[in-house]
């Protein structure tokens, strides 16, 4: 019988169609099509009732799921075991953030490549809320955002927490001194996309501290490296993780202010949903948080909701 056939059945029964199967199998509908129906034909039963609308699996696939997930499970594990990740093929497809992006990612990816060869990688990078509904909707595999990310099956683990600093181009002379926030306010703020986690929570700091949020100018970006070049510029004041701009800092071309109100550590999570099928997400979540781990940043708990 064929693995590679008995994956795909697991990706039609899990995403209830053939066309969204061949998406996330980078192949064409009628490749799938032929998968099932040669699976069908050596197993003598029909796994699927497929209608217009919709494809449900048959009793007899409803048998079939429990095993095929076993032997495709234990057949990853065998190459793990025996090939050393080697000989494990297939595509992993992670959902970020520009945050992580301009952190580790390339670490992680240095190491993904390493260990497993042969894994090709599809790479999303959006807001968190945003690859948080993919992941919920099982169009990814892992994501790597601010989290957590509550749902069936879904695995939480905290491999980080990343500090925020208030930053600014040196031509905007702010004192050396701890600011008030009334100083920094004096600029319009640099900051993430409305909708995001650090605006929320910029937003809820504001409101704490008795800022009429319609007294604040605000410059919001989806774009992580568009609020360093604003920043850079002279063109207002950003509040963003301090790892992503240490080589601005080191050149100068940015000063950390020192503000006596700031937005606590955001943590970064690995999340997936637990299928036994496949251990590439947990293995490389756990490869997250080994680099969180070499580079000081990771997180003194773990969590797995």
């Amino acid at each position: 019988m064929n693995i590679r056939f008995l994956e795909t059945f697991l990706w039609v029964a899990r995403l209830r169609s053939f066309s969204a199967a061949a998406e996330r199998l980078h192949t064409t509908q009628a490749a799938i099509s032929s998968r099932i129906a040669t699976l069908e034909r050596d197993l003598g039963a029909r796994l699927f009732d497929r209608d217009p609308r919709s494809v449900r699996l048959s009793p007899e696939g409803e048998k079939l799921l429990a095993r095929a997930e076993t032997i495709v499970r234990m057949t990853h594990e065998l190459r793990e075991q025996i090939g050393d990740g080697h000989g494990l093929r297939g595509t992993i497809t992670i959902g970020t953030i520009d945050t992580v992006v301009y952190t580790w990612l390339p670490h992680l990816l240095e190491r993904l490549k390493a260990r497993y060869p042969a894994v090709s990688l599809d790479l999303a990078v959006d807001t968190s809320l945003a690859v948080a509904r993919q992941l919920q909707e099982r169009h990814l595999d892992l994501a790597l955002i601010v989290g957590p990310v509550l749902g069936p099956e879904l695995i939480n683990v905290e491999i980080m927490r990343l500090d925020y600093g208030w930053f600014a181009a040196p031509r905007l002379e702010m004192p050396d001194r701890p600011c008030e926030l009334t100083d920094v306010l004096a600029y319009p703020l640099i900051g993430y996309s409305k909708g995001s986690q650090p605006y929320h929570a910029t937003m809820r700091m504001l409101t704490h501290a008795g800022i009429d949020l319609d007294s604040v100018r605000i410059f919001n970006t989806n774009s992580l490296a568009t609020i360093i070049s604003l920043a850079v510029s002279g063109a207002g004041i950003a509040m963003v993780p301090k790892a992503v701009v240490h080589q601005q800092v080191a050149r100068r071309e940015l000063v950390e202010v020192s503000v006596r109100i700031n937005v606590g550590p955001m943590p970064i999570h690995a999340i997936y949903a637990e299928r036994p099928d496949n251990p590439l997400p947990a293995a490389v979540a756990a490869m997250a948080a080994e680099i969180a781990r070499e580079q000081g940043l990771a997180t003194q708990l773990w969590s797995a909701l």
